[in-house]
């Protein structure tokens, strides 16, 4: 167990505080819950479950994930978060966390929610382009995302942002312009979701109607990429590349198409490492003439470098015949790098 890991304990309130339903929403078949909002008593069963798993880890958290936190009653909201403080009085949780809408804040919820430990605040941000905020009925445009961050890092709030890949109406240039300009607002962190069509959601029946075209899976990891290399860049972390894997996912019933895959980041990633290898194989023409080559990589990203199966160890063995390559676990290294040399090492020989 991963001791600097934090033990996130879940509360679900699917479409709970939302003024309408988006385009591709369909949040409890996500989430599995028919009942929009737990009461206490379910609240402190779900603690008290999760508190059990926490072993050696320093730092937990409790997160109400789905729906629209601040939109929702601000009785509600207080009652939510009262339900959790006897446990951060107790010290067994240290802070709170929600995900809300970009038009959710201001400065009355701000002063709503200032006597509670709120850890992060994730928003619901999308697209930063309004045409496809329209397009998918957010309701919101990309101003309410720009005054949102700045408000709530005038209150020292940590800052996470939730971005869609495949929206109606979104391309390769607009969604890479978007995410600059999420870049540009300094987010504390990130997560970025490829859209899928859920059934039950206005998307099905535009889907069905051959009104909306969803992304491939390959289609969907090129986009992420360039958009990892944007957050990159300016040293924002992503904590999260697509849905967490559940039956549900692989139900043809229930996700009726998209880029659906169960490690969909480790895809991403691995892409990334190879066109990493890829690049420095280019520009380094000394090193091709080599009959081996160490690949090194941190211990921890050693599978996302081989690739789903292999696949990215055999296509640079089809790529480059006559060159061995041997991959060298390097603890030097960050996980999102590869560096490729000639020198010798210990390593495994493909």
């Amino acid at each position: 167990m991963n001791q600097d890991k934090p033990l996130v304990i879940p509360v679900f309130i699917p479409h709970s505080g939302c003024p309408h339903q988006c385009v591709f929403c369909n949040q409890t078949l996500i989430t599995h819950q028919k009942n929009n909002l737990p009461d206490a008593a379910a609240i402190v069963s779900t603690i008290e479950e999760y508190l059990s798993y926490r072993g050696q880890r320093k730092w937990v958290e409790l997160a109400f994930f789905g729906g629209n936190f601040l939109g929702l009653s601000p009785a509600m909201v207080t009652c939510f978060l009262d339900s959790v403080m006897p446990y951060i009085e107790n010290k067994k949780i240290d802070g709170i966390r929600f995900s809300t809408r970009p038009d959710t804040i201001d400065s009355q919820n701000l002063d709503l929610i200032d006597p509670y430990p709120v850890s992060a605040v994730e928003l619901g941000v999308q697209s930063m382009i309004d045409a496809v905020l329209t397009a998918s009925n957010r309701g919101h445009t990309a101003k309410d995302t720009i005054n949102a961050i700045d408000l709530l890092k005038k209150r020292g709030h940590k800052v996470g942002v939730q971005l869609m890949v495949g929206l109606p109406g979104d391309g390769e240039v607009s969604l890479l312009k978007s995410t600059q300009q999420i870049v540009d607002l300094n987010p504390d962190f990130a997560r970025i979701y490829p859209l899928l069509v859920l059934s039950g959601s206005p998307l099905a029946v535009k889907y069905k109607k051959g009104d909306y075209t969803p992304l491939c899976l390959d289609q969907s990891i090129v986009l992420v990429k360039q958009m990892m290399a944007i957050f990159n860049r300016a040293d924002i972390p992503v904590i999260r590349l697509g849905l967490q894997a559940s039956d549900m996912m692989s139900d043809e019933t229930q996700v009726l198409a998209g880029p659906w895959h169960p490690a969909f980041g480790h895809l991403v990633f691995s892409q990334m490492l190879y066109d990493a290898v890829i690049r420095q194989l280019e520009t380094g023409q000394d090193i091709l003439n080599s009959n081996h080559l160490f690949l090194r990589v941190h211990p921890c990203a050693e599978s996302r470098l081989r690739g789903d199966k292999n696949e990215n160890l055999e296509r640079l063995s089809r790529l480059f015949p006559k060159i061995k390559f041997i991959i060298v676990k390097d603890n030097d290294l960050a996980i999102t790098q590869v560096k490729v040399d000639k020198a010798k090492g210990q390593g495994k020989r493909i």
